[in-house]
């Protein structure tokens, strides 16, 4: 709740700027200027970089006696009030003979965050070039010494956005299901004789507030260090300069990929096209789920879409598949907050997925393009049918191209008003529209769409899989 605020608001007053959101009210104490911040590079291209504060600051990482103070600036930044919502709407009809039924379920989430007046620290990065001119890293220090050299970047807080006073981050949420159903029994004649009828609902609410006290940290920059193997070290200050540590210089990417692009992904001077071509995964790596037994697929996909209720969660198994498959150790103060039940679901995906190496990469790459995608396509996503995902992942191979195909070519299932609107709403949460001309359908993308666009197929594609019959 609290991540969705601050993210939120960073989109909404530094769109593809340097802010970074703060994802946990316990990080804000870390957040100070000069502290440590381990920026972790991502396995697929199309990841999101993540962050993670720690307990030190450069002053703990520098050789010598000396102090580094830090000289901050303090201006008034803005009064942040917002209220973000969505509808949610589905109908499932069936009727046999004369036994049907009808289920609608409609819903309503709010948002509401109010920091009111926010306030901004500032380092003074020249006082601090001055300062720490000749001081060398000490190599042997323990977080250096524990970090995976070849995926991380060290890095330094330079600003930071804190709440002046108290505040409050709302989440209001009201779910009505309505169930309606007939019997009737019929003689010999087919003619009806009795008719039964049932209807049913189910109202729930839930409000839920969250607090937020004065001096919170709800947004931060960084400027990353690249450290050479003998401890003397830069301040990256251009946005092309990239940190890291000397054993990883050789890297898959130029210096023109911006890795200082802030929760965004990296393209480079290469159009979205090119880099999917040359870089990422391919719809078939994610085969091997398909080979899973059926009863097993089924299962995992009833799962996962209870896991797509919770970003939270989602994020979880993301960093627990990784850890499977590559041996990065996920945040384990993060996972330890989970509640048992969460824990107990999160377990029970890694029990199916199992361990043999295809299906678990399969399924890590899964989770991977889930978590990448906005809040709005993977709550259109939780109550889908594996019907729906197939039609869907059939619908977008058929447009692979980006070129016009005939309406009459759609699989099936998306031929009914219903599931097309969904699919249209889908598409639409990315940023891309499925338009309509005449016979033809086409989908018009932006300039950063694209690799969204291959986020979402392979999402769909990876459902539609291990929800197949």
């Amino acid at each position: 709740m609290f991540s969705k605020a601050t993210a939120k608001f960073v989109r909404q007053v530094d769109p593809e700027g340097s802010l970074i959101h703060v994802s946990r009210i316990n990080d804000s104490d870390k957040l100070v200027p000069m502290a440590l911040v381990v920026k972790r590079k991502r396995f697929w291209f199309w990841q999101r970089t993540k962050y993670q504060p720690t307990d030190f600051s450069l002053n703990d990482l520098l050789l010598g006696d000396k102090v580094l103070e830090a000289d901050v600036s303090h201006t008034k930044f803005a009064t942040y009030k917002s209220t973000y919502g969505d509808k949610l709407m589905s109908t499932l009809e069936a009727e046999a003979g004369s036994v049907g039924f009808m289920l609608e379920g409609r819903g309503t989430s709010k948002l509401l965050a109010c920091f009111d007046q926010l306030r901004k620290e500032e380092l003074d990065v020249k006082k601090l070039l001055q300062d720490s001119s000749n001081r060398l890293v000490d190599m042997q220090h323990v977080l250096v010494q524990q970090l995976e050299k070849r995926a991380v970047v060290l890095a330094v807080v330079k600003e930071r956005i804190i709440t002046t006073s108290a505040g409050t981050v709302t989440h209001i949420k009201k779910e009505k299901c309505a169930f309606n159903g007939k019997v009737g029994l019929m003689d010999a004649l087919g003619s009806v004789k009795v008719c039964v009828k049932d209807s049913n609902g189910i109202e729930a609410d839930s409000n839920v507030m969250l607090e937020i006290p004065s001096d919170t940290v709800i947004a931060y920059s960084i400027l990353e260090l690249d450290i050479k193997k003998d401890g003397h070290y830069e301040i990256c200050l251009q946005p092309g300069k990239i940190g890291g540590f000397e054993a990883d210089m050789v890297r898959p990417w130029s210096s023109h990929d911006s890795l200082n692009v802030v929760d965004g992904r990296c393209l480079g001077e290469n159009t979205p096209e090119e880099v999917l071509q040359q870089n990422g995964a391919e719809l078939e790596d994610l085969s091997p789920l398909a080979e899973l037994p059926q009863s097993t697929r089924l299962v995992l996909f009833r799962k996962l879409q209870d896991i797509l209720r919770d970003r939270a969660m989602l994020s979880h198994l993301q960093c627990e598949l990784e850890e499977l498959c590559f041996g990065e150790r996920p945040d384990r103060i993060e996972l330890e907050e989970l509640s048992h039940g969460q824990s107990e679901l999160l377990w029970a995906v890694r029990d199916i997925v199992g361990s043999t190496a295809a299906p678990l990469n399969a399924a890590h790459l899964l989770v991977s393009a889930l978590e990448e995608l906005p809040d709005e396509s993977l709550g259109l996503m939780v109550d889908g049918q594996p019907e729906f995902f197939e039609a869907f992942s059939a619908m977008m191979m058929l447009m692979e191209k980006n070129l016009p195909i005939p309406i009459q070519s759609l699989p099936a299932p998306l031929q009914k008003e219903q599931a097309f609107q969904h699919a249209e709403r889908l598409l639409s949460s990315i940023g891309v529209t499925l338009r309509k001309g005449g016979d033809v359908l086409c989908l018009e993308t932006g300039e950063r769409t694209e690799v969204d666009l291959f986020v979402l197929s392979l999402s769909t594609h990876g459902l539609a899989l291990i929800g197949s019959g």
